[in-house]
Order: structure tokens, then sequence, then C-alpha cells
């Protein structure tokens, strides 16, 4: 059976074995949806789909910056819904069984080191046709602290490498100037002139990163790119283009950089999201505490 063809009958199934509310199965229906245009986009089929595929897909949710509610709620119609699959004999076995819940505490994922960072940059194969601009895009990444969606947004005409800074276009439509190293500037100069063998899409041509037919990337695209550049480098963290964010952030803060100012380089509204980045480590907190004009005894 077909996604549209299996969500439709666990609507009715919902509608009336389950006796939900209307709300209830709007929201459901519309979560179900986004994970079908997902799972269509890889062309994986209901019954195929595993575990790793669904981790890919919840990691992108993440990264559109959904309330943990949200996320919650979207893992339990998902397991709702591969549990009536079950249950009608089209999979022996739920690829939800093993996922977690989404810790109900503010916590960070993993972050990458400097040097784990450096060795998923160096890792990349540039000798293929998409390898200098994957460098590229992982440089961007890191540097600018992007969302994914704004770099797959990123259009040439925002890119002022000769001042340092990128004009991003961010949520709500808010734009803000975001600076870039030189490291990445470099790497999307070498990309720029690969870029140029490339046949463009008719309205494409501003789109900064684009696939090997001349169109603009996706979310997903991103993802399994990042996550396969993290496994060739030997990273065995779980890895998302949300990540190298997370990094940028952490790595300045870390740093001494002010929290007003990662705020604005990230694009939050407001400070109370950035200050989940001051999870400085305790060595690093000790070796501040000393600046204290009372920290050593007398």
């Amino acid at each position: 059976m077909t996604w549209e063809q299996l969500i439709d009958d666990y609507i009715v199934y919902m509608n009336l074995e389950k006796s939900l509310s209307p709300a209830s199965i709007d929201a459901y229906s519309y979560d179900l949806r986004k994970l079908k245009e997902y799972m269509e986009s890889c062309s994986i089929a209901p019954e195929d789909v595993t575990m790793e595929d669904l981790e890919t897909f919840l990691a992108d949710i993440y990264d559109r910056g959904l309330v943990q509610t949200s996320q919650m709620r979207i893992l339990s119609g998902i397991r709702g819904f591969f549990k009536y699959m079950r249950m009608e004999n089209l999979i022996e076995n739920s690829p939800t069984e093993l996922i977690e819940s989404p810790n109900p505490r503010r916590k960070l994922p993993d972050i990458l080191s400097a040097e784990e960072i450096d060795r998923i940059i160096n890792g990349i194969d540039v000798s293929l046709s998409e390898g200098h601009r994957n460098r590229a895009i992982i440089e961007v990444l890191y540097s600018c602290g992007l969302r994914v969606s704004e770099l797959v947004s990123l259009q040439i005409s925002c890119y002022f490498p000769e001042k340092g800074f990128l004009r991003i276009t961010g949520k709500g439509s808010k734009e803000r100037l975001t600076p870039i190293g030189g490291q990445a500037i470099k790497a999307i100069s070498i990309y720029l002139e690969q870029r140029t063998k490339i046949k463009i899409k008719n309205g494409e041509e501003d789109f900064l990163f684009l696939n090997r037919r001349g169109a603009r990337l996706t979310r997903e695209m991103i993802l399994i790119m990042v996550k396969r550049a993290a496994k060739d480098a030997g990273i065995e963290k779980t890895i998302s283009p949300h990540t190298f964010r997370h990094s940028f952030a952490t790595h300045l803060i870390e740093g001494g950089a002010d929290l007003r100012a990662v705020q604005e380089m990230l694009g939050h509204e407001s400070i109370i999201t950035t200050e989940i980045y001051t999870h400085l480590d305790q060595k690093h907190l000790r070796e501040i505490i000393k600046l204290h004009p009372r920290a050593n005894p007398v």
C-alpha cells in the first residue's frame, strides 16, 4: 500500500476505533503527512522504514526548532501509526520500539570538538563532484551557526566575502548579518569555481548551494550528507546539521564571547534561548572563577 492509502486508512481507524477528537486526528494526520513527504523524498516505502530512518526524520524535526511538546506528539503519532500497521500484519515489528521519547528537561544534543570538526571537514573526498560543495557547506554551518533552513535558502546576493558577512533571513522572515570566517570563505571560493560547471535550472541561479542537477538542495539532502561525512570521519555521536550550530555557539561562549553577541549571530529572539549554551564544562568554570578577586585564599 502507498503512504497515502495507509494514512487514509489509519485516519478512519482513529475516528472509528480510537474515538479521538477531531483536533487530535487533524494533528496526527498533519504529522504523518510530514513523515510521508520525508520518506517519499528518500524513496522509502511504509513497510521498509527502519529505526534509523525514523531517527533521521526526527533529527530533521528537531532542526526545524519545534517545541518539545510538538516533538513528543509527532513521535506519539508515528508510534500509533506503526502499531496499526503491525496490527494489520503489514509489518512484523514496529521500527519505533527502541526510539526513546524526548527528554522533558531542556538538554543539548552531542557537541563536536574542534578536532572532530576538523576530522569531518578533512575527511571529505574533494575528488568527488560534490566534494568541495560539501566541505563548503560544513564550513558555513560551523563558521556561522546557521539553521539548516537558512543554509539551503542562502543566496549568492546575500554573501559578502569582502566584508566577511552573510545576510541571513531567519525565522519570521527576520534578517540579520552574520560574520563568516576565513576558512569558510576560502571553501566557498573553491566551490564557486566548481559551480560554474553546473547547468543551473531557471530560477535557481541565486541559490548558493546546488545539487548536481542545478537545483537548490533540500534539508534532507544536507542531513544525509552530514551524517555520511561524520560516519566517514569515524564520529560515533548522533550528528545532524544542528550539531554544528550548537558547536558554533558552545565554542564561542567557552572562548569568552559575549552572550548577547552570540544571541544576535544565532538569530534568537530571546536571550533565554541562548543561555542553554552556558553549559560550560567544570574545568573551564574553575579557570574562570580564578579571575574573581576573592577566589584565592589569603
